[in-house]
């Protein structure tokens, strides 16, 4: 996705190290005369000559310039050491049980803020960040999923609809007949006799990630940017879940994304409900082992 150069360098100030030069992805700078000079007409406005100048003599307009400002913590100001970091990995859980306490919402502008650093396609960080910051908020979100998934299932009732739809190639609603209605509807009917949310679990707060159109591949960039809110919201001793649920539904039903105020062109591609756990684990557990393939040696065709 081509976009034009905002770098500017300050000639005084620069020392001609050439490190810009080294990251720059998209050899938008060059030495010249012993100083970093803007050659190229092309820029990823990543960053990385920024960040790598040892002298401050660079700058990207186009990138915030308070980024990151935290107000519910501050960065270390040296990394995390590795077995901290793969702790926190190995024992981050979906949480299902929530206090009835409310997250701060500098807390949650903060969890944007870091999955917003999260990597994304050709730089294009075409997302956006929705914050229900309290219980009401999900509950209504919550409702009007419900609402959804009830229309469906009437839909998916009709056995001559589905096979209708299958003659035509569609196998979708005969598939979620087969595998998510009957617990869809009990969770439907628990919700209105008991109150039982088995969406969002009780979770007070929820942040919904959106893609924006540009992004070469936006599903992946919300994958990573809600990957970051899950472990830092473990960081913080916070619970989180993925809700997979609301995200068919919105898909489905652009009636949900304008209550919310989204804009239309938004594609919603992660949820997250957070909130303060009512249960603590003790210890990480258990997952499948993964098929694991190493190749040594170079590829050959097989006969």
């Amino acid at each position: 996705m081509p976009r034009p150069v905002r770098t500017h360098i300050d000639e005084a100030l620069c020392a001609g190290c050439g490190l810009c030069i080294r990251v720059c992805p998209d050899d938008t700078l060059s030495l010249v005369n012993g100083k970093a000079k803007v050659t190229g007409s092309e820029s990823l406005q990543c960053g990385q000559c920024a960040a790598v100048c040892p002298e401050g003599a660079i700058r990207v307009e186009s990138l915030d310039p308070t980024y990151p400002a935290l107000s519910s913590l501050k960065p270390a100001e040296k990394p995390c050491d590795a077995p901290g970091l793969v702790q926190l990995m190995l024992t981050r859980r979906s949480c299902r049980h929530y206090l009835a306490k409310p997250v701060d919402l500098p807390v949650l502008k903060d969890l944007v803020t870091i999955g917003s650093s999260a990597p994304s396609g050709t730089n294009s960080q075409a997302w956006s960040f929705t914050i229900l910051a309290d219980r009401t908020q999900v509950l209504q979100l919550g409702q009007a999923v419900g609402n959804f998934f009830k229309r469906l299932n009437r839909l998916a009732d009709s056995r001559l609809l589905r096979v209708a739809t299958r003659l035509i190639g569609k196998s979708e609603l005969s598939s979620y007949h087969e595998e998510y209605q009957p617990r869809v509807e009990q969770s439907l009917r628990q919700f209105e006799d008991q109150g039982m949310d088995r969406l969002f679990h009780g979770a007070p707060s929820a942040i919904l990630i959106s893609t924006r159109p540009g992004a070469s591949c936006p599903t992946e960039d919300a994958s990573l940017a809600a990957g970051q809110i899950i472990l830092a919201a473990q960081a913080m001793g916070l619970g989180s879940c993925l809700v997979g649920f609301v995200v068919e539904a919105m898909r489905n039903d652009k009636r949900i994304g304008h209550m919310l105020g989204l804009d239309t062109k938004e594609k919603v591609r992660s949820v997250i409900a957070l909130g303060h756990p009512a249960i603590r684990y003790q210890r990480p557990a258990g997952r499948f082992a993964p098929p694991l393939r190493i190749l040594k040696g170079e590829p050959h065709d097989k006969d």
